[in-house]
């Protein structure tokens, strides 16, 4: 009793004065740092989010993904040179969309009109682009593997927009050795990773340096030519953990998109018709939509864009840590401090968006139907990390919704004033509500 009551005074002792130490702090910096609630130690102003609307609880308290500093920027130059020696940005990317959309047509016809959650779908279809550049080669649709990947990175990426998921990217060095759903979430990652692995170790069997296959082979060969290095940012862990970024970031956004899209053409049938027409009218039903296109379908690119603003995908956008200490606007932020960009504040910015809480493509349209583009629109990012995938998303988005569309109308089994449009989780990520939903044939 003796020994147990010695332990509890010396824990609250130690609180104490780590509250002590806290508020010291705190004071000490009263001035220098943007203004915000009093924080406790480690948990910060945890207690005061609402951590099923992160998003919102953190705009009221204002206040390669995740790598920083050279490798960063090493591993961000490589990422980019080489997505365009394999085609991105090129004809031959386009090519490999349109082909895959082809696949895509074919499936849905096989459906017959019968009600089906586009989910898996999407992501089969989207995730093959990357694939290819990735691996050197798509899968097929029904792959068992390729099907258990996609579920793994469904979960995972669902899972960041729970609370518990916000609590596991706040606390991750904690909660990795407690029970609770975020055990299942790192089961699926780690079970994303083991597969890059052992893809890497089947091209390090066949690997020639003279001639790179997709871009695990480009940085074998990379990794080959810095081997010498001591500090290189070119080794096995870097090589996994980088094309786990593409793979993910390359499946998940724009199928999520996607399918948030086609909830709300089907929630506004007037925007549907009118997409319909300028296909129609522009690209006709004998030939596939061309990229080239969209500068001819004012509108369509306007609704791509709403679809984008009004989805809010990565509302928060990716953290970043200050490298120095840094003045903003006559405040400090001392060097470490993790920064979220809060994408979402802009693409709901009523100076921007007269009624940023309607879907409404007028948004991005002047008063002679012309596309107009808008400073707010940043679902990509901004600044020196801004998402290098952009070009390939914006690709994917246009050519797959147009290619879809030409062939296919959307139906619900709901009428479209009682659709729920309203998402499933915001967090960290966006999360459209499940649906069911019927491609009929045009």
């Amino acid at each position: 009793m003796v020994a147990s009551g010695l332990l509890l005074a010396a824990l609250l002792f130690c609180l104490t004065i780590m509250v002590f130490m806290s508020v010291w702090r705190q004071r000490k910096l009263l001035g220098k740092m943007p203004p915000g609630p009093p924080a406790l130690p480690f948990i910060g102003n945890y207690l005061q989010l609402n951590t099923e609307r992160m998003y919102n609880s953190l705009m009221k308290v204002s206040c390669v993904a995740f790598s920083n500093g050279e490798r960063a920027k090493q591993l961000r130059r490589f990422s980019i040179c080489t997505l365009r020696d394999f085609g991105v940005g090129k004809r031959g990317i386009e090519e490999r969309i349109q082909e895959e959309a082809g696949f895509l047509l074919q499936t849905f016809r096989g459906m017959r009109g019968a009600f089906i959650d586009p989910t898996f779908f999407l992501s089969r279809t989207v995730s093959n682009v990357i694939n290819s550049i990735v691996f050197g080669d798509r899968f097929d649709y029904e792959d068992k593997e390729f099907l258990s990947l996609l579920s793994m990175m469904l979960g995972s990426f669902q899972f960041t927009a729970t609370s518990k998921g916000q609590l596991y990217e706040m606390f991750s060095s904690v909660m990795k050795h407690l029970p609770g759903p975020q055990q299942q979430a790192f089961k699926e990652l780690q079970g994303l990773e083991d597969f890059i692995a052992k893809k890497v170790e089947q091209n390090q069997r066949t690997l020639d340096p003279n001639s790179p296959r997709d871009f695990i082979d480009s940085f074998l060969i990379r990794m080959q030519e810095e081997q010498k290095h001591p500090h290189t940012e070119f080794h096995l862990k870097n090589l996994v953990m980088t094309t786990l970024n593409l793979f993910f970031a390359g499946t998940e956004t724009v199928s999520t998109t996607l399918r948030y899209g086609f909830l709300m053409l089907m929630k506004h049938p007037d925007v549907e018709a009118k997409v319909h027409e300028e296909i129609d009218r522009v690209v006709g039903k004998n030939r596939q939509p061309k990229f080239e296109d969209r500068a001819k379908m004012p509108y369509t690119e306007a609704v791509i864009h709403e679809i984008q603003r009004f989805g809010d995908m990565i509302p928060m956008g990716l953290a970043r840590r200050v490298t120095k200490d840094t003045k903003f606007r006559n405040f400090l932020l001392p060097k470490g401090t993790e920064v979220f960009p809060m994408l979402g504040s802009m693409l709901r910015d009523s100076k921007f968006f007269s009624n940023p809480g309607d879907f409404n493509p007028q948004h991005f349209l002047d008063e002679k139907g012309q596309f107009k583009k808008n400073d707010a629109f940043v679902p990509f990012s901004i600044g020196k990390r801004y998402c290098f995938g952009e070009n390939l998303a914006r690709m994917e988005l246009f050519l797959f919704l147009t290619t879809i569309m030409q062939n296919f109308r959307f139906k619900s089994p709901q009428s479209p004033k009682d659709i729920d449009v309203s998402p499933k989780h915001v967090g960290f990520a966006t999360i459209p509500p499940n649906y069911t939903m019927s491609f009929q044939p045009r």
